[in-house]
């Protein structure tokens, strides 16, 4: 089985509306950047304020404001982040149920719902 990790919300500016629903919602806050995140965007030429995703910790779960990359029409807006102790098991197991294999990632894998839409399954324990 599968938990609910995050839900990930596709924008054209992360920060920008990261902050919009850090102030919009109680309990909500944006993940803080430490030094080595820090460094870490600068080397990709990079700042918290073009950061490509941006997390906003909640007492549940986390929002994930991630940059859009592909014309609006062949992406979701928003999308399910599911993690499971087993991916390749999850990723098997989730196909059976009618979803298909769109793309493999190393640190993840993207499937669609039977309606097309995107959602991706991490290992337990990756951030």
């Amino acid at each position: 089985m599968a938990t609910l990790k995050e839900i990930v919300i596709d924008c054209d500016v992360p920060s920008r509306v990261a902050r919009f629903w850090a102030a919009a919602l109680d309990d909500f806050q944006l993940r803080p950047y430490d030094d080595a995140e820090i460094a870490r965007l600068a080397a990709l030429g990079l700042t918290p304020e073009t950061d490509p995703s941006v997390m906003l910790d909640g007492p549940a779960l986390t929002l994930c404001f991630h940059l859009r990359t592909g014309p609006r029409p062949e992406r979701n807006r928003i999308h399910f982040d599911i993690q499971a102790a087993d991916r390749s098991a999850e990723v098997m197991r989730l196909t059976a149920l009618g979803a298909t294999l769109l793309r493999e990632a190393e640190q993840y894998t993207v499937l669609r719902d039977p309606e097309g839409n995107q959602f991706c399954v991490v290992a337990a324990g990756q951030n």
